[in-house]
Protein backbone atom coordinates (compact mmCIF):
# COMPACT_ATOMS: atom_id res chain seq x y z
CA UNK A 1 0.00 0.00 0.00
CA UNK A 2 1.37 3.39 -0.98
CA UNK A 3 1.11 6.26 1.47
CA UNK A 4 2.01 9.91 2.04
CA UNK A 5 2.79 9.54 5.74
CA UNK A 6 6.47 10.57 5.45
CA UNK A 7 5.51 13.61 3.38
CA UNK A 8 2.78 14.72 5.79
CA UNK A 9 5.05 14.17 8.80
CA UNK A 10 7.87 16.17 7.19
CA UNK A 11 5.51 19.06 6.38
CA UNK A 12 4.91 19.42 10.10
CA UNK A 13 8.56 18.98 11.06
CA UNK A 14 7.82 15.92 13.19
CA UNK A 15 10.31 13.12 13.72
CA UNK A 16 9.16 9.53 13.49
CA UNK A 17 9.42 9.36 17.28
CA UNK A 18 7.17 12.42 17.71
CA UNK A 19 4.56 11.01 15.34
CA UNK A 20 4.73 7.65 17.10
CA UNK A 21 4.09 9.35 20.45
CA UNK A 22 1.10 11.24 19.05
CA UNK A 23 -0.35 8.00 17.63
CA UNK A 24 0.58 5.86 20.66
CA UNK A 25 2.60 3.40 18.55
CA UNK A 26 6.31 2.59 18.34
CA UNK A 27 8.71 4.55 16.17
CA UNK A 28 9.42 1.27 14.38
CA UNK A 29 5.73 1.04 13.45
CA UNK A 30 5.83 4.52 11.93
CA UNK A 31 8.94 3.58 9.97
CA UNK A 32 7.38 0.34 8.75
CA UNK A 33 4.24 2.14 7.57
CA UNK A 34 6.26 4.84 5.82
CA UNK A 35 8.41 2.30 3.99
CA UNK A 36 5.42 0.16 2.99
CA UNK A 37 6.52 -2.84 5.05
CA UNK A 38 3.41 -2.68 7.24
CA UNK A 39 -0.17 -1.69 6.52
CA UNK A 40 -1.83 -0.04 9.52
CA UNK A 41 -4.96 -1.44 11.05
CA UNK A 42 -8.16 0.39 10.20
CA UNK A 43 -8.38 2.02 13.66
CA UNK A 44 -4.78 3.24 13.32
CA UNK A 45 -5.42 4.52 9.80
CA UNK A 46 -8.38 6.53 11.16
CA UNK A 47 -6.19 7.94 13.98
CA UNK A 48 -3.56 8.97 11.44
CA UNK A 49 -6.16 10.63 9.22
CA UNK A 50 -7.71 12.49 12.16
CA UNK A 51 -4.30 13.67 13.36
CA UNK A 52 -3.47 15.14 9.95
CA UNK A 53 -7.02 16.38 9.36
CA UNK A 54 -7.46 14.64 6.01
CA UNK A 55 -9.48 11.66 4.74
CA UNK A 56 -7.81 8.25 4.87
CA UNK A 57 -7.81 8.20 1.06
CA UNK A 58 -5.62 11.32 1.06
CA UNK A 59 -2.91 9.37 2.93
CA UNK A 60 -3.25 5.77 1.81
CA UNK A 61 -3.64 4.32 -1.68
CA UNK A 62 -4.07 0.61 -2.22
CA UNK A 63 -2.47 1.02 -5.67
CA UNK A 64 -5.15 -1.26 -7.12
CA UNK A 65 -5.96 1.41 -9.71
CA UNK A 66 -2.43 1.36 -11.10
Amino acid sequence: MDNRLRELRAERGWSQAELARLLDVSRQSVNAIETGKYDPSLPLAFRIARLFGVPIEAIFDDAADA
